[in-house]
């Protein structure tokens, strides 16, 4: 299949748009709002919502105009309908269903997780199934088989903390400006990871638990950013960015290891804004090698949020014919399981 697909993404503080024809990327941008949040040290629901309502039509334009087409081309159009900020994917949902309804165009209703795990689906990466994929961001992290990219198959999940979280707050201890997760990997670069013994959770459960747990390892940064005192982090800062992006990267590589091992598939892939670090991505290559896996790591631009990965998992959903989508709407939480096709 090779239709025109115009995608739109609003689920928390990216304003995104893309054209994608096929596995082709034509255009794919991004207004992100991280400078407006820093000052707050994380995402603004309110402020959120009220940005991409100001910004999204010329993101969609910009879009369109890259891709050196015009609405009428587009076969269909995709949104994200879920899991985030409800305040924000209600403006993405709106300006989808007007642009379709307007055009009498079909409409996709994606899944925002579903787009993360089909990223590797786009060109240049090009993975077909089956794999084993990682999604880490800041408020999710899975493992999911993947035999058919229309049915993910969840495999393990984080119990508490998502691994972007506990990463951003990690950050904030340590005074890294929001957001945490650049700074702390540059910080970490400097440290040795084996200064601090920090908690790796879940790890007496067994090889065959592929669950996660961060809320542990938080709390132990914590407490020896306390027993150390200002001068004493100040002394030691890079050694703890090291030791604790480990204690949250590496289980992060080795459960997805352990699970493709277990489902006995060719290849992994990684996806979600943590997928942008450089030590897990190094983990999971080194891992995948050892094993003669093949190993699917989008550009870092398709690991953070981005409409380019909604236009993916469109797909491989059906579309909602024109006029009927009209009483759709956005959903904050994922369905049981997480990803809906």
């Amino acid at each position: 299949m090779t239709d025109l697909v115009l995608a739109i993404e609003t689920s928390c503080d990216e304003t995104a748009a893309a054209v994608v024809q096929g596995r082709a990327i034509l255009s794919n941008v991004i207004a992100s709002q991280a400078d407006l949040h820093a000052v707050y040290g994380g995402v603004v629901p309110e402020v959120a919502a009220r940005h991409h309502l100001t910004t999204v039509n010329a993101v969609v334009d910009e879009a369109l105009d890259r891709a050196g087409v015009g609405l009428a081309q587009v076969d269909r159009i995709a949104v994200t309908r879920r899991p985030g900020l409800i305040g924000a994917l209600l403006v993405g949902v709106a300006t989808a269903k007007a642009l379709a309804y307007a055009a009498r165009k079909d409409l996709v209703m994606a899944d925002h997780l579903h787009g993360h795990v089909a990223a590797c689906w786009l060109d240049p990466v090009a993975l077909d199934p089956p794999f084993v994929s990682l999604t880490a961001s800041g408020g999710h992290t899975r493992l999911d088989l993947v035999e058919d990219y229309a049915h993910p198959v969840l495999l393990g999940q984080t119990l508490d903390d998502a691994a972007g979280e506990a990463i951003d707050k990690g950050a904030r201890l340590l005074g890294i400006p929001y957001p945490g997760g650049p700074g702390l990997e540059a910080l970490a670069g400097q440290g040795d990871a084996t200064a601090f013994d920090f908690p790796v959770g879940l790890r007496s459960r067994g090889p065959d638990d592929l669950d996660f747990s961060f809320a542990g390892v938080k709390t132990a940064l914590l407490y020896a950013t306390r027993e150390l005192g200002d001068d004493g982090v100040a002394d030691r800062r890079a050694d703890l960015a090291a030791s604790y992006q480990e204690a949250i990267v590496r289980p992060l590589a080795d459960r997805l290891m352990r699970a493709a091992d277990a489902a006995g598939v060719p290849a992994v892939s990684i996806g979600g804004g943590v997928a942008a670090n450089g030590r897990l991505r190094a983990l999971v290559q080194e891992g995948a090698e050892r094993r003669g896996l093949r190993v699917a790591i989008p550009d870092r631009t398709l690991c953070t949020d981005n409409a380019a990965m909604i236009a993916a998992a469109a797909h491989f959903t059906p579309a909602i014919a024109w006029p009927e989508f009209v009483g759709e709407d956005a959903m904050a939480t994922a369905p049981p399981g997480g990803i809906a096709a």
